[in-house]
């Protein structure tokens, strides 16, 4: 009779035996070997040699010195001359490979070097509408032009409320684990989103509000994306990055019709100016740019670089923006060149600067009267200022954590704001008087 653990061994052998006996696999043996060894330095936003070891399709593009693998034969495959011998090329940092994973390579190779990722090893999509256990921050707010419809951002999902009254009407998944920003078409059609999964891609996604269907999902760079907004014909989207860029995409397919790289830090926010012909940029840069739209052609600064830009919105009917910044600064600016600048680096296109805000600005809008301008700040308080003079003439009740998002409606009476607490709040803004609390997704709340 044989003994328990005696079994197990013997168990353990054969399925070893077993498992010697199969092809190498890509993504179950060579894909862990890559992530902890080779990816930090050979990824899409960082491709030393040109070589990418994050995925199959990566690695298959040759790198500055050609193909990576000769498949069916290692001698000839730079990937196994790199990373054999007694001080191996690579990994430049970090310890060598050890000899089992050398010789998984070296058949993986001499196998053929085949792919078997699986075709949904890469995607985050949920495959049902998340369960909360606790209300999501909310990052993100919009309501559309026609005052139909506020939308708010969840974990892989966009909420939908009809208003008045805060009706739920649809959650609208997508793959995006963190949703950075909204925005409602200027027809009230379509909704756009930006964000991503940090540091593993971005996205812009789009859904048909009549009818709650993606109609457009694009996924860009290797980061997170900001700041989303639509030309005034509604056929463009221009849209901020972590890598530093502004891109106008064509609308309905997605084409890269512009790429702006005069950033030296991740861009927050972007604007459209009537007409469409330019838009802002704001950035950890410390510089609102203005930008040809067409060529991408950038124009010039429209700002003194005071502090990092973390929020920026556009007035109404003027070309003119108002910005929030890390240092809690707000200011209001002509959105024009700055020619007159002089070796003294002279502000001339500061409109207005208002009272110092108690930490960093989180958001920040205007009404669309052009009345009045909303600070969402980390303290949890949300004030209103007076456009025309600066004068305060709010401030908000206090919320629990940071008001991420701001949104007037567009009648200019009720102005929305969510933050880290995850509650929906509707104010009055002439008065600054709450009239409802909302949770946006109640906890356990699931496909409702």
């Amino acid at each position: 009779m044989i003994s328990t653990s005696r079994a197990v061994f013997l168990s353990l052998a054969l399925a070893s035996l077993a498992r010697a006996a199969e092809p190498v696999s890509w993504f179950r043996d060579v894909t862990p070997i890559f992530k902890r060894s080779c990816n930090g330095c050979h990824n899409p936003s960082k491709t030393k040699g040109g070589v990418d070891t994050s995925t199959y399709a990566g690695f298959l593009k040759p790198g500055k010195h050609g193909p990576s693998f000769v498949a069916g034969d290692p001698a000839k495959s730079p990937l196994i001359a790199e990373v054999i011998g007694k001080e191996p090329s690579m990994p430049k940092e970090g310890d060598p490979l050890s000899a089992t994973e050398v010789a998984l390579l070296e058949r993986w190779v001499r196998e053929g070097a085949r792919d078997d990722t699986p075709a949904d090893a890469y995607s985050t999509r949920l495959s049902a509408p998340p369960v909360y256990d606790a209300p999501p921050v909310i990052n993100a707010l919009a309501i559309s032009p026609d005052g139909k419809w506020l939308a708010v951002s969840g974990y892989h999902e966009v909420l939908v409320f009809g208003l008045p009254g805060l009706r739920r009407a649809g959650r609208w998944m997508g793959e995006s684990t963190r949703i950075e920003s909204l925005a409602f078409s200027p027809d009230s059609k379509r909704l756009a989103m930006a964000g991503g999964a940090p540091a593993r891609f971005g996205e812009v996604q789009v859904w048909d509000v009549a009818t709650g269907n993606e109609s457009a999902a694009w996924k860009i760079g290797s980061d997170s994306l900001y700041g989303i907004s639509w030309s005034p014909s509604g056929d463009r989207l221009g849209v901020g990055g972590a890598d530093k860029s502004v891109r106008v995409l064509g609308y309905p397919g997605g084409k890269e019709l512009v790429k702006f790289d005069n950033h030296s830090d991740w861009t927050l926010q972007t604007a459209w100016l009537p007409g469409g012909g330019r838009l802002v940029s704001g950035s950890r840069d410390r510089a609102v740019k203005l930008i040809d739209a067409a060529s991408g052609q950038f124009i010039d600064d429209i700002n003194k670089l005071i502090e990092p830009v973390t929020c920026l919105a556009l007035h109404p009917r003027e070309e003119s923006v108002v910005y929030g910044g890390a240092e809690g600064g707000l200011r209001i600016y002509r959105a024009k060149e700055n020619q007159d600048r002089t070796a003294g680096n002279n502000d001339v296109n500061l409109v207005r600067e208002f009272e110092r805000q108690p930490g960093p600005v989180q958001s920040v809008a205007f009404s669309p009267d052009g009345v009045w301008v909303a600070a969402g700040l980390p303290t949890g308080e949300a004030r209103i200022y007076q456009a025309s003079d600066g004068k305060r003439v709010a401030t908000l009740p206090k919320q629990e954590g940071a008001v991420f998002s701001l949104a007037f409606a567009p009648d200019s009476k009720r102005l929305y704001t969510g933050g880290f607490d995850g509650q929906l709040r509707e104010f009055d803004p002439a008065t600054g008087k709450l009239i409802a609390t909302s949770q946006v997704a109640p906890p356990h709340a699931a496909g409702r």
